[in-house]
């Protein structure tokens, strides 16, 4: 089994990271409402980088201008946008740190009230984010658009500074609602079968690749599972082979728990991630992610096949957790945390604000 301290080569780029421990993308509200990343927010990034990450994940970043899905984030859907994002790779990679963004669009969780437009799926379904109440079918015109602002948004991103990107195809976001067998209904190439569904992302990845340098990363994030979307542990498996055969160069499986086993197979004994680490030869490098916070959680998570440690919530009060988790003892409260103490790790006071929505995780003031 890897060390979690030990470095890790991308076959495909020949990239370093430091170590397997991986800042996940988190939604923090920080930026700007013209799509502008704030200074907030790179500082937040950085702190963690100088943690000592090997890889840090921005947070979700929309692609096309009506794909935005929450106040504060910020977007790649415009050169203006670069500049201010070099500062934040440059800043990075001073702590030796590879620097991913998270490219995604929101689909039916794009807020008409934010983006001024219908929200777009891949069908026409329920939406309460529409005035409406309904999203908008994709046409084929629309697709290909989508597709090419992905690749646009991937361009950006290397003249940016980035050493790669992850597509968000988890959590039930645009992607994920063209794999979901309730949301797509089509009947064209881009629907029915797992082929049909899952043509999106291949072609988005297959667009990026022929576009950015040979050394730039190309990743996907995916939920194993999502019941209500009809996201099943068996198609996501197959959907991981078509992956490997385009040569993606990561695999990120949001698992929310590392220890969860499938909510389709709960007599099976193999975790989310085991399901894939067992079933599937030569598979691209695996991150995993969900509620580690102690030493042990790490040594646990690479135990079930992760060449990477995907860290989420743990990351937000602790930016030295990388370090700390040299001690093998490690195991830090949960919290809730007090004001002060996310301040000093570099939160602002939107973040902050948002983090109070979470239950028990910031101390109430008196």
């Amino acid at each position: 089994m890897p060390n979690p301290q030990s470095t890790y080569v991308f076959k495909r780029s020949g990239l370093t990271a430091i170590n397997r421990l991986v800042l996940a993308a988190m939604t923090n509200k920080q930026s700007f409402e013209n799509g502008i990343i704030s200074e907030a927010e790179i500082q937040w990034l950085v702190r963690r980088s100088e943690g000592g990450f090997g890889i840090v994940t921005t947070a979700a970043t929309h692609v096309s201008e009506c794909g935005k899905a929450w106040e504060g984030e910020f977007g790649v859907f415009k050169d203006e946008f670069i500049k201010p994002l070099y500062s934040l790779t440059k800043r990075i990679h001073c702590h030796r740190s590879l620097v991913m963004a998270q490219l995604f669009h929101g689909g039916i969780r794009s807020p008409e009230y934010l983006t001024g437009v219908q929200p777009i799926s891949a069908g026409k379904v329920k939406c309460k984010e529409s005035r409406s109440g309904f999203s908008r079918e994709a046409s084929q015109e629309d697709i290909k658009r989508i597709i090419n602002d992905f690749t646009l948004a991937a361009l950006r991103c290397v003249e940016a500074g980035f050493d790669g990107v992850e597509l968000h195809g988890a959590h039930g976001y645009l992607i994920s609602q063209f794999l979901s067998k309730t949301i797509n209904k089509r009947q064209d190439e881009w629907g029915g079968d797992l082929n049909g569904r899952s043509r999106v992302l291949i072609e988005i990845i297959q667009s990026i690749k022929r576009h950015v340098p040979e050394n730039f990363i190309v990743g996907v994030r995916l939920s194993p599972e999502i019941k209500e979307l009809g996201i099943v542990l068996n198609d996501t498996i197959e959907l991981v082979e078509k992956l490997k055969k385009i040569e993606i160069d990561f695999i990120h499986l949001s698992c929310w728990d590392i220890y969860s086993r499938s909510i389709e197979y709960p007599e099976n004994p193999n975790t989310l991630t085991e399901w894939f680490t067992k079933t599937i030869k030569n598979l691209p490098p695996i991150i995993s992610t969900g509620n580690i916070w102690s030493s042990k959680d790490a040594v646990n998570c690479m135990e079930q096949g992760s060449d990477f440690i995907g860290v989420a919530r743990a990351g937000i009060p602790y930016p030295d957790w990388p370090k700390n988790i040299m001690n093998a003892n490690y195991d830090p409260s949960r919290g809730p945390f007090t004001v002060k103490q996310l301040k000093k790790a570099k939160l602002s006071k939107h973040f902050i604000q948002y983090m109070c929505k979470w239950d028990g995780f910031v101390e109430s003031e008196p």
